[in-house]
């Protein structure tokens, strides 16, 4: 397997903080990238090209860079279509994430395209999935990582329990680096994925997502 792929192995830190927030700002996204690397963390996980370019700068670890650009009357939003590839790419990111559902995409862009960006990119590309299908349809196309991003996020597997562990488990019967992402909150369950055949896992919301821990507690503490 790639090396560049292999560097994956481990905890990967997803730094996207909620929009609107305070922290959605480049150079505080950058500082949790850092602090995720001095952490352990074997690579992060950043969105936006200017947050991307910040992280870039404060980090050497691999970053899993994405645009997230919704289309109207479109379900794919991330790095959905070529342009955005390019983006994910200019901004320093070495490995692009894609929405690699068969929804349609705008602007006439396909799943193959997309894949195709990447690689005249020179990037490697990372298949965000919500079913095993979806993981097939990408490694058809050379895709060497799928991911179980998208698992509960989609009409069809809407309701699904997270982490998505019977995914990662369906993931085994293809050649590819496998990724649990989605509903990761405890070091337990991060281990969890381990055991049921990831090679990496991708934590968000419970390290990087002040805002969601600030409200539970917050909603936990109330006077009665």
């Amino acid at each position: 397997m790639n090396p560049a792929i292999e560097q994956l192995r481990g905890l990967i830190v997803s730094c996207q903080p909620q929009a609107g927030s305070a922290l959605d700002v480049p150079e505080t996204v950058a500082a949790l990238a850092r602090v995720a690397q001095d952490g352990g963390a074997v690579a992060v996980r950043v969105q936006g090209a200017r947050n991307i370019a910040a992280a870039r700068a404060r980090v050497t670890i691999p970053i899993v860079g994405l645009v997230k650009r919704s289309y109207e009357g479109f379900g794919p939003y991330i790095t959905p279509t070529p342009a955005e590839v390019r983006e994910v790419a200019a901004a320093g990111a070495h490995i692009v994430a894609f929405d690699a559902t068969p929804r349609m995409r705008p602007n006439g862009a396909t799943l193959a395209s997309v894949v195709a960006a990447v690689a005249t990119e020179g990037a490697i590309a990372m298949a965000d999935c919500a079913t095993l299908d979806d993981a097939r349809a990408a490694h058809a196309l050379g895709v060497p990582i799928a991911a179980t991003t998208l698992c509960g996020y989609t009409e069809q597997t809407a309701g699904t329990p997270l982490p998505a562990l019977d995914l990662v488990r369906a993931f085994q019967e293809l050649p590819v680096f496998r990724i649990c992402e989605g509903g990761v909150h405890d070091p337990r369950q991060g281990r969890a994925a381990l055991d049921a055949g990831a090679d990496a896992v991708v934590v968000g919301t419970a390290i990087t997502n002040v805002d969601w821990l600030v409200e539970r507690f917050a909603a936990a503490l109330r006077p009665a």
